[in-house]
């Protein structure tokens, strides 16, 4: 911040040691003029040059300092330092979504030739990425069992720029050994990136446990009450601060400052929600594993769920997302679903309300059924984010569902 304007003050930009509820609450925040306690909103397109010289200056990087808002916005800025404090990352880049945040990350540092290699058990509109887009490119993506160390490392090939996943996965909770997938990717020379949506900083660490590069769909947890859609990509100076921040400099898929504010209260909150949504899910997945209409429930809470144990070592807490299987196909699934009243049927994720959706038909619709089905999404599975409600009415709303199979 040392080239903007002497009258703005950083507020405690050094807070490396202060514990992660105070980072998320505090750091990245400048205080203007006007000395405003809660964070600014700056919704300006173009910012104002004292002098021609220094235009001149800040568009050709000799001094830093704001100059147009696809790539420079102060809003977006406290965001984004504030995202890198908690994630322990030197960058962040804040982008429109968390797809473009994928995007932007390929994007930036990959080029025609590339390989990667993915996890099968992601989002399904990331493999229609992959597979539709990114391969006109000349990106090629191969796909393994997440679990698989041994699958994953005879993907690698001389030309594999990086691995990709999520952790723990979508819908199936799967979750993957991040320190020894971090070791495969520098034995290899290749990048570790790992979307951290679904544990976010406040449970989970991928950078400190090995991976390169974090991603996030800040429309999920970040938010937290389903307002805003937006995405941010977290790493080191270079592959973050550089070059993926080139590739959004230039195609602009950029984050608004209305939604990088929104996503500033989220983050305020965040460790309380994420214990919260926690200890709601890890009861309820308890409590549905009781149920005889329910034949698998997959949540690594559970002891009985095989990724229990790493997961205890590589997260703070097991997060907010069930999958449960019926019997009886779609047919079933969709009962369960149309049956409940105030849960909401919706394909979002990370919200204070619960929400409930079929994922063979929403999120992995786009999916072929040959790729649903090696990522173990059966017709018959549904998937849950757990709210902030009480426990006992999630229940009762999806005890709704199940007296009817």
């Amino acid at each position: 911040m040392a080239g903007f304007s002497s009258y703005f003050r950083v507020v405690m930009t050094n807070l490396k040691d202060k514990g992660f509820a105070t980072r998320a609450v505090r750091a990245g925040q400048v205080r203007t003029p006007e000395g405003e306690h809660s964070e600014p909103i700056f919704p300006t397109s173009s910012f104002v040059f004292d002098s021609a010289e220094q235009a001149a200056a800040r568009f050709g990087g000799d001094e830093p300092g704001n100059i147009y808002s696809r790539f420079t916005n102060p809003t977006v800025r406290t965001f984004e330092q504030r995202l890198a404090s908690l994630e322990q990352g030197e960058s962040c880049v804040a982008t429109a979504s968390g797809m473009s945040a994928i995007l932007a990350t390929f994007m930036g540092l990959c080029a025609a030739g590339d390989h990667i290699v993915s996890s099968r058990s992601v989002f399904g509109t990331t493999r229609v990425l992959f597979d539709k887009y990114l391969s006109k490119f000349g990106l090629k993506t191969d796909y393994v069992p997440l679990t698989d160390l041994a699958a994953w490392e005879a993907a690698i090939k001389p030309n594999t720029k990086a691995l990709f996943l999520e952790t723990p996965s979508n819908p199936l909770n799967e979750i993957a050994d991040l320190a020894a997938l971090s070791a495969l990717a520098k034995q290899h020379d290749c990048l570790l990136i790992v979307d951290n949506c679904f544990c976010t900083p406040a449970l989970q660490l991928p950078l400190v446990l090995g991976a390169d590069i974090v991603i996030h769909s800040a429309t999920k947890y970040i938010d937290g009450q389903g307002r805003c859609v937006g995405g941010a990509v977290v790493g080191d100076a270079q592959r973050v601060g550089e070059e993926v921040y080139g590739f959004l400099r230039s195609a602009g898929p950029t984050m608004s400052a209305f939604n990088a504010w929104t996503f500033l209260k989220g983050l305020e909150t965040l460790d309380l929600r994420m214990k919260a949504h926690s200890a709601n899910a890890n009861q309820l997945a308890h409590w549905l594993q009781q149920q005889k209409q329910v034949t698998q429930v997959f949540y690594a809470g559970l002891e009985s769920h095989p990724g229990h144990q790493l997961a205890k070592q590589q997260q703070s807490d097991f997060g907010g997302i069930i999958a449960f299987e019926v019997e009886g196909g779609q047919e079933a699934a969709w009962k369960l679903i149309n049956a409940t009243q105030f849960i909401s049927i919706t394909a979002n994720l990370g919200d204070t309300k619960t929400t409930i959706t079929h994922p063979a038909t929403t999120t992995h619709g786009r999916v072929s059924v040959e790729a649903r089905a090696e990522s173990g999404i059966s017709d018959g599975m549904i998937r849950l984010s757990v709210g902030l409600e009480n426990v006992e009415d999630i229940q009762q709303d999806i005890q709704r569902g199940l007296d009817l199979l």
